[in-house]
């Protein structure tokens, strides 16, 4: 027979490792969706470096195949809790806000040249990675940290090259956070 000392151990240990299957399932899919839209946001900067003239069409591009990725990520990997549609529609719902509020910043009352488009779109999304980094781990905070860090390092002493600066900053920095957070 075990004591309340060796049971609350028990119990610790138990919930310790339940923490770690959630952040290992977290980690799982973000990095997922982290190496996808690295991919894309790679592409697309490759694009704008290139092409300039089609940037425009490889941005919406790349944010219509994007949110559609994730959108088939979260059907494969439907959530683990009963409330699990109510959660995919208030995703959606997230995605559609943090759209508009940055259309809204960046072309409605910014009227941002590509340079400054090409910087406001990292750091905002990275944003939001340093903040999940505060409640999810340690994986998201370097993550956004870094490529905000490298972001503005580019737009104050890269030149021309900004974009193809980018894609390996941005492009590439979620590629390699994402195989990162899968090895964690």
């Amino acid at each position: 027979m075990i004591d309340s000392k060796e049971a609350s151990a028990a119990l610790a240990d138990i919930d310790d490792i339940v923490q770690r299957l959630k952040q290992s399932q977290l980690y799982e899919l973000a990095s997922l969706a982290a190496v996808w839209w690295g991919v894309l946001v790679f592409a697309a900067n490759l694009v704008t470096w290139l092409w300039p003239a089609y940037a425009g069409y490889a941005w919406v591009a790349t944010d219509v195949v994007g949110v559609g990725g994730l959108v088939v990520l979260r059907v494969l990997n439907p959530p683990q809790h009963p409330n699990g549609s109510a959660a995919g529609i208030r995703m959606l719902l997230v995605l559609a806000l943090f759209f508009a509020f940055g259309y809204l910043c960046t072309d409605v009352i910014g009227h941002f040249g590509p340079r400054q488009l090409g910087t406001f779109w990292p750091l905002y999304f990275m944003l939001f990675y340093t903040m999940a980094g505060l409640w999810f781990g340690h994986a998201f905070l370097a993550i956004g940290l870094g490529i905000s860090a490298l972001t503005l390092i580019g737009f104050f002493y890269i030149g021309e090259a900004f974009p193809l600066w980018m894609a390996f900053v941005n492009g590439g920095g979620l590629i390699l956070g994402g195989v990162w957070m899968r090895r964690i």
